[in-house]
């Protein structure tokens, strides 16, 4: 085993740190150990074979954001950045680009997207900014159609929402919440039809239009439904693992109760609100 030399010590901490330095360390480490005299595991690794480490890292800082987990946010998002500094080094071996090219890359794109920050440029309300902002992220990528922008391997509600969000800055949208109900029973209703005419293709379609108009309707509300189904995921796992508690603590299996059983303990979590974010 390699012990690391004083350069790789860990870095002043507290108000006085400064950021550069401890990036400056983190990157240090990550090139030691895609060197030749690193860690072999490091060094087999691809842009595309740590996507799966990436992701996980990301869907780690939203549960500690969730969570209103302050130490482990700041764990997380240090690992997500390991994970950043982890591919602008190898995009570095490549003779690609640097840690450096994307951090002025990225400061010269916020800079040029707030001219009503950085320049004379005035605008009216947050409506406007979102329009500007998009308007120059399509002049700047040159892409042929506004919704080019929407990443494909985007969880399918949160494309959703983006592919929404789209179109609806350039006025392609709902007056007003009234017909987006409507357009939901609307939806709800076709699937109806479909499931009636045992239709497998048009039941795929309408519960996509149906999740699709939700989706919608979110947005309208002011609620991610990303966000939601995962409130109510956890809800529902909170729940079950109370029943399956409840059961062993009376000695029983889940195997041998009945869904009579269960739902009477269901119902005792949901009478007192537990799993719910906001019970009290």
């Amino acid at each position: 085993m390699t012990t690391p030399g004083p350069s790789f010590a860990a870095p002043a901490s507290g108000p006085q740190a400064q950021p550069g330095e401890a990036l400056h360390q983190l990157a240090a480490i990550v090139e030691r150990l895609r060197s030749a005299q690193g860690c072999p595991w490091d060094r087999q690794q691809t842009p595309a074979s740590l996507i799966p480490y990436m992701l996980e890292e990301a869907y780690e800082v939203i549960e500690s954001i969730e969570a209103h987990d302050a130490p482990a946010l700041k764990e997380e998002l240090g690992d997500l950045l390991l994970h950043i500094v982890f591919q602008s080094c190898i995009a570095a071996e490549q003779q690609q680009f640097t840690l450096t090219d994307s951090i002025r890359a990225v400061v010269d794109k916020l800079i040029r997207r707030h001219p009503h920050v950085f320049s004379d440029v005035t605008v009216q309300d947050t409506a406007e900014i979102r329009q500007r902002w998009e308007a120059a992220k399509q002049r700047e990528k040159g892409r042929a159609s506004l919704l080019d922008g929407v990443p494909r391997t985007l969880p399918a509600l949160t494309r959703a929402r983006r592919m929404q969000e789209k179109a609806a800055s350039v006025g392609f949208d709902w007056p007003d919440i009234a017909p987006v109900w409507a357009k939901v029973a609307e939806e709800i209703e076709e699937l109806r039809v479909a499931q009636a005419q045992a239709d497998p293709e048009a039941i795929v379609e309408e519960f996509g239009d149906v999740l699709f108009s939700l989706v919608n309707l979110g947005r309208f509300l002011h609620v991610s439904a990303e966000d939601a189904l995962r409130q109510a995921i956890a809800k529902f796992e909170h729940r079950f693992r109370g029943i399956e508690q409840e059961l062993a603590r009376r000695g029983r299996r889940l195997e041998e109760a009945s869904l009579e059983e269960m739902d009477a303990i269901w119902n005792s979590f949901r009478q007192r609100g537990e799993g719910s974010p906001h019970a009290r």
